[in-house]
Order: C-alpha cells, then structure tokens, then sequence
C-alpha cells in the first residue's frame, strides 16, 4: 500500500503508535491528549504547536480517506478516542512499527539512532538488527522506508519513511580551490647577466687552480 502522508498526518499516526507502545496506559487517545503528543518538545522533530482545529482536520482525513484512523468507545468513557490502524493495514510487526514511528516523529535517523530512541517501545539487541528491519522494509513493493546517500560528516547512511516527499540531502562540500599562488616580479634581466659573469670568473678561476 503507496501512503502519501502530510507533515500532519505523519505526526499524529506517529504519536498515536508511540502512545500505544510506549504507555498502552494512556491508548487510545482523546483529542486533547493528542493535541498534546503532537506538540511535544521532546523525541520530536520539528516542533509544531497545533491548535485542536488543527488535529481535528488530520484526524478527518486519516479517518476518512486513508481509513488509517478509528474512534473508539470504551465501556463508561464519554469522550471520543482515536486509534491507529496501521498494524492491520501496512502489514508490519511492532518492531517494525517502532521504526516507522520514530521516523514518522522524528524524520531521517541512522540505524544507531533509531535503536536507542525506538527502545521505550521496543529493545533492539544492537543497530545491525534495526539495520536488518529497515531493509526489509525498503524491499516491500511500496517500500515504506528509503536509505538516504550519506551526508556530509555522516559516519552512517540514514533512513526515511517513504510515506511522503523525501528529504533534500546536502550535497558534499566542493574541494576547496588551491589558493592562487599571486605571480611574482617579472626577472630582473640585469641582475640574471651579472650572476652568470661571475658564474663564468669562478668557472674559470676552478679551470685555472686545476691546470697549476
């Protein structure tokens, strides 16, 4: 399944998996608390400030449109919550669901990144196992991640999710040009005659000292 998410729209499935795996707790979501998982400061990146008009639209669309969204209605609750649906609809495993979130949350991160900030919803042994999930999401037939070009001063490639336009990649710094040597004075043709008359005296003066 091809998703073309907006910023919106990727930040508030990104928070609705976070809280779900991260304080089930607190799942499914009100408007409220989502207004205020989607603005937090922390593991987010950009920092938005939505207004609950905001989310609510989102919410619409991804409800709607993308059925990537559902109320739910629990036994006494009166307010309305949300639900993701991403599991059933993508197909993936809650590793693999951490990864999504995270670069949902937080765009493109390395596979080292991503295994210590995935860990509150789900511990990976060492950043050759995110490595190994990342790619098997990269070869789905929609690939729902895509390995970046390292950047510069980048000692690891970074991954994206795939559910929305990709992220510019700075291109490497150019070589810097050697600085122009700035040209010297033009040779003094005085000054070279003079040193090769007195090269020629001591020339001769050696010839003279060897023939005595």
């Amino acid at each position: 399944m091809k998703l073309e998410l907006s910023p919106l729209e990727a930040r508030i499935l990104g928070c609705l998996v976070e809280k779900e795996l991260a304080t089930p707790e607190y799942y499914p979501l009100t408007l409220h608390a989502l207004v205020a998982a989607c603005n937090q400061k922390n593991n987010r990146d950009p920092v938005l400030q939505l207004a609950a008009a905001d989310v609510e639209r989102g919410l619409g669309t991804l409800q709607y449109d993308r059925k990537l969204v559902a109320t739910y209605a629990g036994v006494g609750s009166r307010a309305v919550k949300y639900v993701h649906r991403l599991l059933e609809t993508l197909g993936v495993d809650t590793p693999e669901l951490a990864l999504l979130c995270e670069l949902l949350l937080r765009g493109p991160q390395t596979p080292g990144e991503l295994r210590g900030r995935a860990a509150r919803m789900h511990p990976f042994a060492s950043p050759a196992e995110v490595r190994t999930a990342l790619l098997a999401l990269a070869a789905r037939p929609d690939p729902y991640v895509v390995e970046l070009p390292r950047a510069p001063g980048c000692k690891e490639n970074r991954f994206a999710h795939a559910f929305g336009p990709l992220p510019d990649v700075p291109a490497a710094a150019a070589p810097r040009a050697a600085a122009a040597v700035p040209p010297g004075p033009p040779p003094d043709s005085g000054r070279i005659r003079e040193l090769e008359r007195r090269i020629a005296e001591l020339e001769a003066q050696i010839a003279a000292l060897r023939r005595g």
